[in-house]
C-alpha cells in the first residue's frame, strides 16, 4: 500500500452499519474546520462513478452480481474516488476524512466468503490512511439504530453477515498500519472525544 507523502492527513473511519462512523465523521470534520483546516469529507462507494452507481444497485438489492464482481466494482470506484477527490485534497495540504475505505471491502468481502489474501492484493495499490478509526458496536445495536431509521436494511444488514463482518475487522488492526479499534457504544460525545484525543496525538491536528 502506498504511504501519504502528501501534506495533508487522510482519516477514515469504519464500522458495521449503523455502527456511528458517519456520524463521527462528521463531527471531526467540522471540528477541523473550526480549527482553521480545510477539509474534504467523503463516503464510499460514491455517487460520482459508474462502478459506484452499480454498487448502490447491488446494495439496494436492485441488481444482482456474484460477490467477487462486486469487490471489484468497489476497487474500481475507490481507484477513481483516490484519482479524482483524495490526492488532490492532500495535494493541497487538506485534511480527507472519509466514511469507508477499502477497510470495508476487506470485513465485508472476507465476511460474505471471499479470501481475504485476495480483497488485499486487488488494493494493495491504494493509498494508506494516516489514521483509520473501526467503531466496535455490536451487530444487534447496529441493526436497532438501522431499523429506527425506518429505512429499508441492504444486502449486508442481517445479524449472522453482521458478526462475520466483524470478526475480520478486529483483526485488521493486526495487519495494518495506523488502525484504531474504539467503543462505539458509549454516547456519540464520548466516543468522539476519544477521536479528538487520538487524531491530536497521531496526527498533531
Amino acid at each position: 500500500m502506498i504511504k501519504n507523502i502528501y501534506l495533508g492527513k487522510f482519516i477514515v473511519f469504519e464500522g458495521l452499519d449503523g455502527s456511528g462512523q458517519s456520524t463521527q465523521a462528521s463531527l471531526l470534520k467540522d471540528f477541523l474546520m473550526k480549527k482553521g483546516y480545510g477539509v474534504v469529507l467523503t463516503k464510499e462507494p460514491t455517487r460520482d462513478s459508474n462502478a459506484g452507481e452499480k454498487i448502490r444497485s447491488v446494495l439496494d438489492k436492485k441488481l444482482k452480481i456474484t460477490l467477487r464482481e462486486l469487490q471489484e466494482l468497489f476497487a474500481e470506484d475507490r481507484k477513481e474516488h483516490l484519482e479524482n477527490l483524495i490526492f488532490p485534497a492532500l495535494k493541497k495540504g487538506e485534511v480527507v476524512v472519509s466514511d469507508r475505505y477499502f477497510f470495508s471491502s476487506f470485513a465485508y468481502g472476507a465476511g460474505s466468503g471471499l479470501d481475504l489474501e485476495w480483497l488485499i492484493k486487488i488494493n494493495d495499490g491504494f493509498l494508506l490512511p494516516d489514521l483509520t478509526f473501526i467503531l466496535k458496536v455490536s451487530p444487534e445495536i447496529c441493526l436497532e439504530r438501522i431499523d429506527r431509521r425506518g429505512n429499508a436494511r441492504t444486502l449486508f444488514e442481517e445479524k449472522e453477515k453482521l458478526t462475520k463482518v466483524w470478526q475480520v475487522y478486529k483483526i485488521l488492526q493486526n495487519r495494518i498500519k495506523n488502525v484504531y479499534i474504539i467503543d462505539g457504544e458509549r454516547p456519540i460525545e464520548e466516543v468522539f472525544e476519544e477521536v479528538k484525543n487520538l487524531v491530536h496525538s497521531k496526527l498533531n491536528l
